[in-house]
């Protein structure tokens, strides 16, 4: 593998809205998260993601892009994101904002002209069809439910939208099309922009010519999945958009790739990959359903383990992960992923420190430093995420009652992650002097980083340690670079692996709250991490507390 610029690297990923509102409307704003770049800095990032923050109507929170080249008002000014790109390089950290181009905002001048004349040039860079009466182009269900297929306003078409309506699909057989994302992609890097997290990169391709699918629910369509499943010739795209952009800037990309073959890794990923590296969804997807969220399979410590070897054994060293334990789209990662009732700080810091020592890039969003926990929900009403509604319609028809279907889209909601972030115990947690845009989590009382940076056994000051060693000039050979050998692997709640390199590591986490005991294989040196403060040790065998992790450093 050829070694790069981010291998040593660590990000953070802010979701502008939620990250901190520096003017008093409820808001985040990028003045706010320049405000807030020397704790970013201190905790040790080096790395920064923002989820988007361009012009846009918001009807899927700045996934709906209206202006490529423009701020929204409510984020701040063009001025300001210069601002910010040039404070944070002053602090050794770059910027990364979301590349979302396989659809763009019903909102877009591009759309706007195609609506008007869909036989012109414009009405090309989408996918239109004629519309029949009481027939679709196709029976394909969108990622937000419902058909994919919707009027064109004022003409007599159908356009194709897989998220949500006001999001119509961009048709990237158009070169005009591609020519458009590859200038405003390098228009970005010409600003000084560090690279790009690429939004919803797979369903760029369609399968040629559309078909209808089996169906697979009571509605009489199927999930989109079934489409991509035979999308042949991605590469195309993808190769052409490194090859014009990112290439030439040496700027990092991570793409969210869902469902790749293992035989395409190396395309996506490889030393000459069309990213540098791409999100490991395997925790993530595990247990889903094409019926909908209230038929997942809960995942247990056990599926967690298997999950993660799985995915560093599919890329093995060919290339880069991005580890997640959450973001944006998903729940907090403590909610999800540790059994239900033990919640706790070692807990937290237990998944931490098995995810985080993982080999791959660690990305941590905003909050999960801090160990922040799902919001309880009362009431539908409260809910703010347009796919955790849907869910909620999806399980009530499925025969749930409005309590287990609320249960449900509790658990899932992108709500979770998207409530403001807790500063501090002062009102509104710190976030806002206004009234927040989606409530505050009413355990910001206990959970935030104003009390957390200034407490040692804190999940906040964990993370701090883990990242101060993942840059030890000792030890960051091993860390990057070595090779991850699960060990223990059958053993029941127990999560263990070697990174071995210049120095052999081991990872070990007892992922139930009962004691539970390790043999070691050797002595060890060093104790690098330790989430409780002390080892229960004799004649060579450890008693793991409940949910305790511990990084040594073994002997030859």
């Amino acid at each position: 593998m050829n070694k790069k610029w981010w291998h040593d690297k660590v990000a953070y990923q802010i979701y502008p809205k939620s990250f901190y509102d520096s003017n008093g409307d409820g808001i985040g704003d990028i003045p706010g998260i320049i405000s807030k770049l020397g704790y970013l800095a201190d905790l040790g990032i080096d790395i920064l993601w923002l989820s988007p923050c361009y012009q846009s109507p918001l009807a899927d929170q700045g996934y709906d892009i209206s202006d490529y080249y423009s701020i929204d008002p409510r984020f701040g000014t063009m001025e300001d994101m210069e601002r910010l790109i040039a404070e944070a390089k002053k602090r050794g950290i770059c910027i990364l904002m979301d590349l979302v181009v396989n659809h763009c905002s019903d909102e877009h001048e591009w759309f706007r002209k195609a609506c008007e004349n869909p036989e012109g040039k414009y009405g090309k860079y989408f996918y239109l069809r004629d519309k029949k009466e009481g027939d679709l182009p196709t029976n394909w269900r969108s990622y937000f439910g419902g058909p994919v297929w919707e009027d064109l306003p004022g003409t007599d078409k159908q356009y194709l939208h897989v998220f949500h309506r006001k999001q119509p699909d961009l048709n990237w057989e158009n070169p005009e099309v591609r020519e458009e994302v590859y200038r405003n992609i390098n228009w970005w890097l010409d600003k000084g922009l560090g690279g790009f997290r690429i939004d919803a990169i797979i369903n760029i391709k369609k399968a040629l010519p559309f078909r209808d699918y089996e169906p697979d629910r009571e509605d009489g369509l199927c999930s989109i999945n079934a489409m991509l499943t035979e999308a042949k010739g991605i590469g195309v795209f993808l190769g052409e958009m490194r090859d014009r952009t990112f290439k030439k800037y040496d700027a990092f990309a991570v793409g969210e790739v869902f469902n790749e073959k293992p035989e395409e890794i190396p395309e996506f990923i490889g030393d000459d990959g069309y990213f540098s590296s791409m999100f490991d969804f395997n925790e993530a997807v595990f247990g889903g359903s094409e019926k909908g969220w209230y038929d997942i399979t809960p995942i247990t410590p056990d599926d967690y383990k298997k999950c993660c070897f799985e995915a560093q054994a599919r890329v093995g060293d060919i290339g880069f992960l991005s580890n997640i334990i959450e973001n944006h789209d998903e729940p907090r990662g403590v909610s999800r992923y540790i059994p239900e009732g033990d919640c706790c700080i070692e807990s937290k810091k237990m998944l931490a420190a098995l995810n985080f020592m993982l080999r791959g890039l660690p990305f941590i969003y905003q909050g999960q430093e801090l160990g922040m926990e799902n919001v309880p929900i009362a009431s539908i009403d409260e809910v703010d995420d347009i796919s955790a509604r849907d869910e909620y319609q999806v399980a009530l028809e499925a025969g749930l009652s409005s309590e287990e279907a609320l249960k449900v889209v509790s658990k899932y909601s992108r709500d979770n992650a998207r409530t403001p972030m807790q500063w501090s115990d002062e009102t509104n947690a710190g976030f806002t002097t206004g009234t927040p845009w989606l409530k505050v989590n009413p355990n910001y009382l206990s959970i935030n980083a104003a009390a957390q940076m200034k407490d040692e056994d804190s999940v906040y000051s964990f993370y701090k340690k883990m990242i101060a060693l993942r840059k030890d000039p000792v030890y960051k050979e091993t860390i990057v670079y070595g090779a991850l050998e699960p060990v223990w692997a059958e053993r029941h709640n127990l999560m263990a692996y070697y990174q071995k390199g210049e120095r052999t590591l081991l990872v070990v986490g007892n992922y139930q709250r009962d004691e539970q005991e390790v043999k070691l294989p050797t002595v060890y040196k060093n104790v690098l991490l330790n989430n409780y403060h002390d080892i229960a040790q004799e004649n060579g065998t450890v008693r793991l507390h409940g949910y305790q992790v511990l990084v040594l450093e073994m002997s030859a």
